[in-house]
């Protein structure tokens, strides 16, 4: 099977499955506790319908939209995520060629397994930085220097993660990062040699972004110190576009607002911290009615199809991440693979638009 084999999320997944070693793909695809907040996630999606409407001219349709003012060819872009190439070598970097050519954002993880500097020259411009508050802070704003200076002009702090989740599929395999490789996982890569074999050829993948003097990072690290007062010191620090990623609630949502950030990204992490998370599809239109229709409101977390796009969007946002699919397509057929995913999702959303009489994707203000 192949590239071509993809015709949904869930195809790129199956292969996946089948391709990675258990280790990886239960990192990929985990979710915390006993995985009911995903699967509410996958249900609360399931449960919203689109209106079709008949006899509407759609013979044209635009995918395109605008962030941030500048052109989008669509309204999904990539989701920040960590140490993609386990997927598959060199998956940073076929996530930051996508982005250039669809003028979309490739969130750059904290422990992206490629240079901060590497993803963003690639992407041709096309990249924001994702930030974790860990520990005193001291490194996190170092980080946020760099980033600075490499070119980024949007900073994503993702604040939903005061302590990692308990996700138990990592457990059980004894995932780590920096990644390990005892008798367990040597057997599991063992009876996976295709993986194995290509990614010992390109080198382990490890964390990218932090050789520098001072900084070595803990993904265990307690990030519980952030406060009000750490988001004022980064609005402060960071002179260009700031997003916050993981608000589910009204009232912080009106917060963030009133603290000046740029833009709020409703995301329950793909549920993997809090199992009983509430289903941020759900929560989306009661933070759009708080913040009005100015505020510019990103979406994330379950994503699976181009018609689950145009569900968000008219729940109230203005723009929507993918996930781990995308790391699912390139598991299932590398670069070829993440293309094919990319045009499926286009397509649904194109059929899907066609199917509810829109020429354009709905605006709001």
């Amino acid at each position: 099977m192949s590239a071509k084999d993809i015709h949904s999320a869930a195809d790129a997944r199956r292969i996946a499955k089948r391709r990675l070693p258990w280790m990886i793909f239960d990192y990929i695809d985990g979710a915390a506790g006993a995985e009911t907040g995903a699967a509410r996630n996958r249900a609360a999606l399931d449960a919203i319908t689109l209106r079709p409407r008949i006899l509407t001219d759609v013979s044209n349709r635009s995918l395109a939209t605008t962030l941030f003012g500048a052109p989008a060819e669509r309204p999904f872009g990539i989701a920040p995520m960590g140490m993609c190439n386990l997927s598959g070598p060199g998956a940073d970097l076929m996530l930051a060629r996508l982005a250039a050519k669809q003028k979309v954002p490739h969130g750059v993880s904290t422990v992206a397994s490629t240079p901060l500097e590497k993803i963003i020259e690639v992407a041709q411009g096309h990249a924001w930085f994702q930030i974790y508050f860990s520990g005193d802070g001291t490194g996190t704003f170092k980080l946020v220097e760099r980033a600075r200076h490499a070119g980024y002009a949007t900073l994503v702090l993702t604040a939903d993660v005061p302590e990692v989740g308990r996700r138990p599929r990592e457990l059980h395999h004894g995932f780590k990062m920096p990644f390990k490789i005892g008798p367990k996982q040597f057997i599991d890569f063992a009876l996976h040699p295709a993986w194995s074999l290509s990614s010992l050829f390109a080198g382990k993948p490890g964390m990218a972004n932090f050789d520098m003097p001072g900084y070595s990072f803990d993904r265990t690290e307690s990030r519980a110190a952030a406060d009000w007062d750490t988001l004022k010191a980064m609005r402060d620090a960071w002179p260009g576009k700031l997003v916050v990623k993981g608000v589910l609630d009204v009232e912080d949502a009106v917060m963030l607002k009133k603290a000046g950030v740029d833009a709020i990204q409703v995301s329950s992490h793909g549920a993997r911290q809090l199992e009983s998370a509430p289903c941020p599809i759900n929560v989306l239109p009661l933070i759009r009615d708080a913040v009005g229709p100015d505020m510019p409101l990103f979406f994330d977390s379950g994503l699976r199809s181009g018609e689950d796009v145009l569900k968000a969007i008219h729940a109230g946002a203005d723009f929507t991440f993918f996930g781990r699919i995308l790391q699912f397509a390139i598991a299932a057929g590398g670069e070829a693979g993440l293309q094919r995913m990319w045009d499926v999702l286009s397509d649904e959303l194109s059929i899907a638009m066609a199917q509810t009489g829109l020429s354009s994707l709905p605006r709001r203000g």
